[in-house]
């Protein structure tokens, strides 16, 4: 299977912090130009400096909330006006709520959706034809072991997060025969700005009390490792794949009482 050359561009969504962030600082260190698409612009662009400078690259800077629905395809347009062709599709962009669906914000679960399934969907959908017809291309999506079980209390973020996985291993087989890859990096808690933005930063889980916590570094090196290796999924950390395996040996019943019990403060 070809690897994806070095030197060429990769976009990542969620860019400005966290996982987003040290994705965008390996691709720069191999010599790929980034395209960084976050909402803080200023973030951005100190980041786009930052990796410049440090690595000689070209850092492309779109400031687009993938909220709006128009926003994928701008981010396409922009980048088809420039003739700057993308060789790295890393869907990382994802946001949270926290609490029973029947009291969580209506306006705050559509968003979510619109972020973690829309957005990334319409992206993969606009990115991958182009990496289909020069056959050649890579795709990263940000899932979540929350995809491998049902998730109370965060219905609407795991169910976002299973879809991720899903889609992600059904293009894998599409794929098959093409050097066009996809990959799905479902981390466990991983120390970032989404807990405090999701309210999820008391729970015990993401405390490190009972799933060891993964740094965002550590968690953005595997998954770009397994991303160029043409891996279909990488879990990083044998805790959390201990976890992802077992929770598909249980009953979704099962699963979910587990999980109402680690979302608890």
């Amino acid at each position: 299977m070809a690897e994806t050359r070095r030197g060429g561009t990769a976009l990542i969504t969620g860019a400005s912090s966290g996982i987003g962030r040290e994705l965008s600082t390996l691709f720069a260190r191999d010599g790929f130009n980034v395209v960084l698409v976050a909402r803080r612009e200023a973030v951005l662009r100190s980041l786009a400096a930052e990796l410049e400078s440090r690595y000689g690259i070209t850092a492309h800077v779109l400031a687009e909330d993938l909220r709006h629905a128009a926003a994928p395809a701008d981010i396409y347009s922009a980048l088809a006006e420039q003739s700057i062709p993308v060789d790295v599709l890393v869907n990382n962009a994802g946001v949270g709520t926290y609490g029973e669906f029947h009291e969580t914000d209506t306006g705050a679960d559509l968003d979510m959706l619109r972020v973690n399934v829309m957005a990334l969907t319409h992206l993969t959908k606009l990115f991958l034809k182009d990496m289909v017809a020069r056959n050649a291309g890579k795709i990263l999506n940000v899932s979540s072991t929350a995809a491998f079980q049902p998730g109370p209390m965060m219905s609407v973020y795991y169910a976002s997060k299973a879809y991720i996985l899903s889609m992600s291993e059904a293009l894998s087989n599409e794929l098959q025969g093409t050097a066009v890859t996809v990959t799905a990096l479902c981390p466990g808690p991983t120390p970032t700005g989404f807990q405090a933005r999701a309210g999820i930063a008391h729970l015990r889980l993401q405390r490190g009390g009972v799933i060891p916590l993964n740094s965002a570094r550590k968690v953005a090196l595997q998954g770009y490792k397994g991303l160029m290796a043409g891996r279909h999924c990488v879990i990083p950390g044998v805790t959390n794949r201990i976890v992802a395996r077992a929770a598909r040996l249980v009953s979704p019943t099962v699963a979910a009482r587990i999980v109402r019990a680690l979302h608890r403060a």
